[in-house]
């Protein structure tokens, strides 16, 4: 994405799409402002992008557990409307980040907080959630925070 900020390129395709007749991208980017907007009114303030980017991941979540019970009501409809939402938010996050990238993240957490044990990993949390927020989802970065802390108790 260019210079713009997420939050008003958001608001510039919800033009687009109202101009253009496009339901589905209107209703999506219409339900993500509302989430900005409702977390901007709690924050008192303005969100920073890796805030928003968090807000559009949450949306994501929300959306595949949604898939997820529309699969066991057997409502593929929804199914297909849920997948279609999930795919117009993602196009707004940054790229995701691989295994390698993620991992390289955690190592220089471990070494910036000093932890030693699984023990410490609220601390390697604290200061590697804010760094992939929107690029990582938090089971995903827990997982290899616990496996990484579990692989330096073992070297020493």
């Amino acid at each position: 994405m260019n210079k713009m900020n997420t939050k008003k390129q958001l608001e510039n395709d919800l033009k687009d799409a109202m101009r253009a007749g496009d339901d589905l991208r209107r209703r999506t980017l219409r339900m993500a402002l509302s989430a900005i907007k409702n977390a901007e009114i709690e924050q008192r303030g303005q969100l920073h992008e890796p805030d928003i980017f968090g807000i559009l991941q949450k949306e994501i979540k929300s959306r595949r557990e949604s898939i997820q019970d529309a699969e066991r009501a057997g409502r593929s409809d929804l199914v297909i409307s849920s997948q279609e939402e999930i795919t117009v938010l993602e196009s707004y996050l940054p790229k995701p980040l691989n295994a390698e990238e993620l991992a390289t993240l955690v190592h220089e957490a471990i070494a910036e907080t000093g932890a030693s044990s699984p023990n410490h990993m609220g601390q390697v949390m604290k200061v590697l959630m804010p760094r992939v927020k929107g690029r990582a989802e938090g089971a995903e970065v827990s997982q290899m925070v616990r496996k990484l802390l579990g692989q330096t108790l073992l070297e020493l």
